[in-house]
């Protein structure tokens, strides 16, 4: 059973790959997409509203072997990955996971985190830099797709759920 934590706001098209590769590379069962109900530094996200955020995540995967959707209290991957064999991010989220700011600047607080996390599936996305072995195998162009700019207009990089929603 993999995980992979995210908002999803909007899901795209490399969110849905991204958890297939690693379901294919790992030889996964399942992987769920985890969403926090308020998730870690995005607190004052309101648009759209969660269950309607929910509503499009769940119709952007219903179709597709293997994924699932599950909500979760928890705001850390370490604890949203607890029972999991496999974690999957994003390589920006690599690096975040990695920085000791988040751990209230304690580097051994971090390390212990960082330990304590199952296998990693990783998604190259540059500039951010992630350890070979735990790379998974994306197309290159699904590098640059993120949440962000389709938020930002590049509505085609949404799952067609997403697109055809008008949420965003």
């Amino acid at each position: 059973m993999g995980v992979y934590p995210g908002s999803f706001n909007p899901p795209t098209h490399a969110h849905v790959e991204i958890a297939l590769a690693a379901r294919e590379r790992h030889g996964l069962h399942r992987v769920d997409l985890a969403v926090s109900s308020v998730a870690l530094g995005k607190e004052r996200v309101q648009v759209p509203a969660f269950d309607q955020r929910i509503e499009v995540i769940r119709l952007s995967i219903a179709e597709i072997d293997g994924l699932e959707l599950v909500i979760t209290s928890a705001q850390l991957i370490a604890d949203i990955a607890t029972g999991y064999d496999v974690v999957v991010m994003g390589a920006d989220k690599w690096t975040q996971v990695n920085d000791p700011s988040w751990y209230g600047d304690d580097p051994a607080r971090r390390d212990a985190v960082v330990e304590q996390l199952p296998a990693l599936a990783l998604a190259p996305r540059p500039p951010h830099s992630i350890p070979d072995e735990h790379r998974l195998p994306v197309a290159d162009d699904l590098l640059e797709v993120s949440s962000s700019a389709a938020r930002a207009g590049r509505v085609e990089w949404m799952t067609h759920a997403a697109r055809e929603s008008g949420l965003w």
